[in-house]
Parts: C-alpha cells; structure tokens; sequence
C-alpha cells in the first residue's frame, strides 16, 4: 500500500469517525427533529394552497409550492424569527442527510446500500434548497423563485448545445424521482427509514403520502419533458404550475383535492419521521 493511499484511507476514517460523534449529539438530533417537523408543516401548507386552488378560493401571489408555503410562514406574528428557526431546522437536514451518505444504511449490502446513501445526498440538496430559500425570506423581501426557477433552468439549458436532450434528462430524472416515491409506496420501504414499523392507519396514511407526492412531483417532471420535446423554457414549471395543470383535466377540482390531501398526507407522514428516525 502506498503512502497516498494509506493518507487517504486515514483521511477517510477520520472523517467517518467526526460523522459519527455529530451523528450521536442530543442537539443535532434535536435540531434534525426539529427540521423534519417544518417540513411536514411546509407540506400541510402546499396541502392547503393547493385545495385553495382546488376551490377558486386562491389569494393573489398565493403559490402552492414549498417556497410559497415558506412565504405564509413568513406572515404569521412570528415572521423572520421563525423563518430563521426553520433556515436553522433544514441546515440540521442537510448535516443529517451528509452524514447518513457517509455512514448510515450499514444494515444494508451493495447496491442497495449505495442507492439510499446517494437519495441520502440528494435529499441534502433539496433541504440545503428549502433552508437557502427560508434564509433568504428572513432576511427581507425575496425574488420570485418558485415555479419560475424551473422556468429559468429550462431556459439556461436550452442555450446550451443539446439544451433539449439536458432538459430532457432533467424531466427523466424528475419523473423518475417521482415514480420512486409511488413505488416506495406500495413496497412500504419508507418504513426503512424509521426506527419502528407503521401498520393499520398510520401505515395507510405514509402510502396515501408517498403517492400523492410521487405524483405531483412525476407532473413536473412531465413538464420538464414538455418543455424539452417544444424547445420551450416556459411549459416547464415547478409544483404551482403542476397543479394548475392537474385543475385544468376533466374533474380538475376533485383530482386536485385528491392530490392535495396525499400530500398533506406525507406531511403528516413526515411527524412519524421526526419521531422515529432511524439514522438521526
């Protein structure tokens, strides 16, 4: 063995070893506590703007999205300070998150093991997203970029050569993010995730969660693909315009309402989580 690898190896471990000792403090495991109860509650919120939508009864610049749920927190009595909580809760997300795809899943074997620590470390970058955009609202007034931040990433790869195969590539990867969810579903894996095993209700309940949210998840991915195939930056959309388009079908409203309550479904599911676990 080489002395480069043996400095790497040793670089390695010390690293595993500093992911551990943040793995077993009482604060980060709070904090992460905290952090997978706002996320419940942001999907409680979409949830509602999205049975709002479903009902004509939308208020102007309500957007049923994770950044316009961020938004209605910001107006509560509690209003940047709790912004700030919750910027400080998704931050613990993402240090959980990283510290599980460095050691976590040590139940599991090859690919599979592979697979969750690689979800593991894509989930950090939805949270490091979530907690950037609670941040940026606490700190004062911020642009506008919940569906229009799909929009501009369309447009930006389209210039680029082969910008239809790029966002192509993006909408399949949406898309297949979203299916997973639904797949996870029915295999009852998110159990996986928790330090105990839901049944009866509860169980039915984290489904109900999963499937909702695959589905409008797989939608904007759909539109990504859209955009992709007609060279069109605007079709593209993130969840608000996701929506829209589910009210705009025959028998908009009711699949709207359906949809809405499966993901306040997950965001209930997401209050289990907080509870019980596995790898926080």
């Amino acid at each position: 063995m080489g002395d480069a690898e043996r400095a790497a190896r040793a670089a390695a471990g010390k690293g595993k070893g500093a992911a551990r000792k943040v793995e077993q403090s009482t604060a980060y495991q709070w904090l992460v506590k905290v952090g997978l109860v706002f996320y419940g509650i942001v999907h409680l919120l979409v949830a509602t703007m999205a049975i709002r939508l479903a009902l004509g009864m939308r208020g102007v610049g309500e957007e049923a999205s994770n950044t316009g749920a961020l938004r209605s927190l910001a107006e509560t009595p509690l209003g940047a300070g709790l912004m700030w909580v919750v910027a400080v809760g998704f931050l613990a997300l993402v240090v959980w998150q990283l510290v599980t795809a460095v050691i976590g899943f040590h139940e599991f074997d090859g690919f599979k093991r592979l697979r969750k620590r690689v979800s593991a470390a894509l989930r950090a970058v939805l949270y490091g997203y979530l907690g950037l955009s609670a941040a940026r609202i606490a700190s004062g007034p911020d642009a506008d970029d919940g569906g229009d931040a799909q929009e501009s990433l369309s447009e930006g790869l389209l210039a680029l050569p082969f910008g239809q195969v790029l966002v192509a590539l993006v909408g399949l990867a949406v898309l297949g993010y979203g299916i997973a969810q639904i797949v996870r579903a029915f295999r009852e894996s998110f159990n996986e995730d928790l330090d105990t095993t839901l049944t009866g209700k509860a169980l039915r309940l984290g489904q109900a969660g999963f499937i909702g949210k695959g589905i409008a998840i797989g939608i904007v991915g759909v539109l990504f693909l859209w955009a992709a195939l007609d060279a069109d930056a605007q079709k593209a959309g993130g969840l608000d315009k996701a929506l829209q388009h589910v009210l705009n079908q025959p028998f908009g409203t009711w699949l709207l309402v359906a949809l809405a309550t499966g993901i306040g479904a997950y965001g209930i599911y997401c209050f289990f989580w907080a509870r019980h676990a596995k790898h926080a």
